[in-house]
This record gives C-alpha cells, structure tokens and sequence, in this order.
C-alpha cells in the first residue's frame, strides 16, 4: 500500500540536516509498515527493534552515550548499525523510556544516523516519566488510517483515484455514481490497513468486520496499561460511546450518569492521547489560529477510523449488505469528513480540529467544521445526502465574512453565489481548491 506519508519520509531520508523521527498514531495505522518499506527503498541493511516484544534491547539504553548504545545494538543484532548504511527503527519506544532520551543524543552526536522512533502509547510514557520533548532536535511526524484517496490503488482503483483528484463542474455521472460506490465500501471498511488487506485478499466485507472487530478487541485490552490514570470502566465505555456520540456534543452525563464528570474527562484525554478519538473543539471562529478562541468546556469527539466507529457502534453487521450512509448518516459524513481534514494537513502538525457554535437564545447555529486558507478562516457543512438547508453556513457569512463557504455532500462539484460544493470523494483536493480560490479572491 503506497502511503502520502511514504514521500515526507523519502524526503527526510535525503535530507542531510535531517533530525531523528518520532512517528506517532494510535495502534494497527501502519507506522511499522511504512518504515519498513522506507527501509526497502532507501537502505541497505534494517534494524528493526521492537522494545516491547525484544526487552534485551532496552539494556542498550542504560548509557546515552550514542556510540556505546550502536555498538551494543550490534553486538545484540548480530551486525553492526553502519550510518548512511542502516536505518535504525525502534519501535513500541514507549517501553523504554531512556531510548526516547537517547534520540537528542543521536541528533547532536550522531547525525549521520538514519533513525525513527515509533511508539502507539507514546504520550503516556512522556507523561509517567515526565519527559520533554527536545525542541529543536527531535521531529515528530503524526500518522492516521488509510484515507479515500489511498484506499483506491489500495484495492485496485487507480482509474477511479484520478477521476477523484479531476474535479469539475461536468464530471461523468456514471463516474460520479461509481466514486460514491466505492466510497460507500470505504465507510464500512475503514482505512485500517489490515482490515484494507483483508478485503483486497479476501473481497469480503464480512471478514473484514472480523479483522475490525480484532482490532477494536486490541484497542480495549490495552486499556489495562492506562488504568494507574483512569479506571478500565471509564476508559472502555467512553471509547463504546464515542462511536455512537459522533456529531453531537459530548455530554459526561450521557457517558456514565453515575460517575463524576471529572473522571469521565480524564478517560477522554487519554483515548485522545492514544490516538483512539480527536476532539473537536468549539471556538468562536472570528479569526486564526482557530485554537486561541477554542472553548474546552464544549467539544464533539470523533473515532481514529470511520469504519472502527460503525464498529464499535454496532452498526456493521446492519451494513454489510446495505449503505453505510443508511443508519445515522451524518454522523457517518462527519466522522469521515474529520479524519480527512486531519489526514490532508501537515504530517508534522499535532492534529486539531474545530467546529463554530453559536449558543444564542432560540437562535442556534452550528456550523461542523472550520478549516483555514491562506490565513482565513472558512466554514466546513457536512451533509450525508445531495441536498440540505445551509442555514448555519448563512449565518456564519453573515457574522464573519469568510471568502467563501464550503458544502461536503454526496453529489458533484459546484460552484455557486460563494459556495463551493465538494464531493466527499473529493476531499484530498479540497486544500488546494481553498488556496486557489482564496487568492483568487484577495
């Protein structure tokens, strides 16, 4: 499976001021993978350490004495990690908390070493052992699930990826009919790519629920290692009912009625960290960054993977044989237009998302997501089915004056009266048709 992210880490590769990489997303996204196929590519020889099930390797790491810590890796391996020969991956870092300090040393001491680190549990490590991230010397780099676009060739559908990326007014209906067909699979599969592998091996969206089904099993076992900062309970029915919350506000009480919001919020926080759910957080969106007027007190939560959350809700097992989209479908769409929008921005950004509500009396208007272009800020509907009334889109306009106003939906490319209309296939162009239009417009 080619990766958008497979081109920034050819590019850190190249590059010779190059700062050790930290990869960070929740379990089972593939961050082992890419590394591995960026090992394939670019190097001769792979060290490829997985501090969790190979613990003799974490003794390398009592001395942060970079030389001392290769020679011992090598004694350990079996052969000698070479710079500019191997690249060096140590994985699950989070077991080893010295190994994560050792990485500043690696970029001040021995900066001809290609060297990654990845860890699904990283942020609970840094927090337990308080540990600061060395500014400066250490690149974090923010992987996420398969999107649309990289689904596609994924599973065949080159020609079809293509006529996504072509968007026009006068797109083919047959084409048209044919991106929403496979965007449908795509809301019941996910962009988990072990479950993507399933059906492209399998083309049975039943045996991929199963590997879905797996994965979500993994995700609630580890809950165990957080329970020190949260109890399993809180964590495991947060995690349940965030995949049936998507879209609304989240609200402790309907979580759990009988414990203290306070401990429903902290088992938020960590399944947030995890990588599990993203919050979408309130702000008033009169201008950038979005996050300086963001409201933490009122936030939505949307899951890592859109086919995880029909999932967890249940939902799957009605689905296999129908539409995604027909059991709660905007909470579908919006699921899936979040983790696109986190998927689209910069690898290096820690993700954020927004959405503009406005709490006035017996006049309310929610807009679902804010997104920014050439330093403006511009409103984001989600819609599920070819038609909706954008009367919050409206009174956003009305209140900011953003250079245009954006529509995701189920029918074709338009471009109207300040609106622009962006099929939900068609997602991956969307920053780039905003920049265009944008300074088209200044």
């Amino acid at each position: 499976m080619r990766r958008q992210v497979d081109e920034v880490l050819d590019a850190w590769a190249a590059d010779a001021g190059r700062r050790p990489l930290l990869i960070r997303g929740a379990r089972q996204v593939g961050k082992t993978f890419s590394v591995a196929a960026l090992a394939g590519r670019a190097f001769a020889d792979f060290a490829s350490i997985d501090l969790e099930q190979q613990p003799r390797y974490r003794r390398c790491f009592d001395t942060l004495e970079p030389q001392a810590i290769l020679d011992r890796i090598g004694v350990l391996r079996g052969t000698p990690v070479e710079p500019g020969r191997t690249l060096l991956f140590l994985d699950e870092i989070q077991e080893c908390p010295a190994a994560i300090v050792a990485l500043r040393y690696f970029y001040e001491q021995a900066p001809d070493l290609h060297v990654i680190g990845a860890g699904s549990l990283l942020e609970f490590a840094l927090d337990a052992e308080r540990l600061r991230m060395p500014v400066g010397r250490i690149q974090p780099l923010f992987m996420y699930p398969l999107t649309f676009a990289e689904f596609l060739p994924a599973v065949g559908e080159e020609p079809a990826l293509q006529a996504a990326r072509n968007l026009a007014a006068g797109m083919d209906a047959t084409v048209h009919e044919h991106l929403l067909g496979l965007l449908r699979t795509y809301l019941l599969l996910g962009g988990m790519p072990a479950v993507v592998a399933e059906y492209r091996r399998t083309g049975s969206a039943a045996r991929a629920a199963r590997v879905q089904t797996a994965i979500t099993q993994t995700f609630r076992d580890d809950f165990g290692k957080y329970a020190r900062a949260s109890r399993h309970h809180h964590l495991d029915r947060v995690f349940l009912h965030a995949a049936r919350l998507v879209g609304r506000k989240f609200v402790y009480a309907k979580v759990d009625p009988d414990s203290r919001a306070r401990e429903v919020r902290a088992a938020v926080e960590l399944l947030e960290r995890a990588g599990l759910v993203h919050r979408v957080r309130s702000t008033a969106g009169a201008g950038l960054p979005l996050g300086a007027e963001a409201d933490d007190r009122h936030y939505k939560l949307i899951m890592v993977d859109v086919g995880l959350m029909q999932n967890v809700s249940g939902a799957a097992e009605q689905l296999l044989d129908g539409d995604p989209m027909r059991i709660d479908g905007g909470a579908v769409a919006e699921q899936f237009v979040g983790q696109e929008l986190l998927a689209h921005r910069s690898p290096f950004e820690r993700p954020e998302l927004f959405y503009w509500h406005r709490r006035e009396r017996n006049s309310s208007a929610e807009v679902d997501y804010l997104a920014a272009a050439r330093g403006r800020v511009v409103p984001v509907e989600v819609k599920a089915g070819k038609t909706g009334r954008l009367r919050s889109l409206a009174v956003f306009a009305q209140h900011y004056r953003p250079p245009v106003a954006v529509r995701v939906y189920a029918d074709r490319f338009r471009r109207d009266r300040g609106i622009l209309s962006v099929p939900l296939y068609g997602l991956e162009r969307l920053g780039a048709i905003l920049r265009d239009f944008v300074e088209d417009r200044a």
